[in-house]
């Protein structure tokens, strides 16, 4: 491995834990995102309890971090095959598990699309529509953010992703999406999980 390459890792981890879905909830008087609605630390949970802007805000910041941790590792490691790839998987971990909140965070999709953008955009932009299709049809946002990690993946793989690792982080990705949705799996097929609704705001 490069020789910063664990520090590199381990700086993509740390820019994933910044926890700005709980940062923006509380600047919009939401004191702790983690104790209203589903409890999850993401732009979804932020949007239903927040209102409109402060749900868009955390998107667009929990995307910007992760295509910040790959971009910085394609700079800082030019024609690395790996690193930017585990770059992306550690972003993603560190939204998920952040250590600021006791490891309790998102769900991992506004960062994982962010984090394999700049790695591969094609598979990504088809994700984000996936998204937006399943949502709307079905007006699941779990639903919908499943799919979009599913669709990530197998474009990834199917398209050829260079280098292959890319591929493989994208798939290592969207099985710790879904898993991180298993909750919302089990109400799924109950008939128990939430529409979604208008948002305040």
């Amino acid at each position: 491995m490069w020789p910063g390459g664990v520090a590199l890792v381990a700086t993509s981890y740390l820019l994933g834990s910044i926890p700005f879905s709980f940062l923006i909830a509380r600047a919009f008087g939401v004191r702790d995102v983690r104790r209203v609605g589903s409890g999850n630390v993401g732009a979804t949970n932020v949007l239903r309890n927040a209102g409109k802007a402060a749900g868009l805000l955390a998107f667009g910041l929990d995307a910007a971090k992760g295509a910040a941790a790959t971009l910085l590792a394609l700079r800082l490691a030019p024609g690395h095959a790996v690193l930017p790839a585990l770059a992306a998987v550690a972003v993603v971990v560190g939204h998920m598990y952040p250590v600021w909140l006791r490891f309790q965070g998102g769900k991992g999709v506004a960062t994982g699309f962010g984090a394999f953008a700049p790695l591969a955009p094609w598979p990504a932009l088809w994700a984000v529509a996936a998204f937006v299709l399943v949502a709307a049809l079905t007006r699941y946002v779990s639903l919908g953010s499943i799919a979009g990690a599913v669709v990530l993946a197998a474009l990834a793989s199917a398209l050829g992703a260079s280098p292959p690792a890319v591929a493989v982080a994208a798939a290592i990705t969207a099985a710790l999406v879904v898993f991180r949705h298993r909750s919302n799996l089990r109400r799924l097929l109950a008939g128990d999980e939430r529409r979604q609704a208008e948002p305040k705001g």
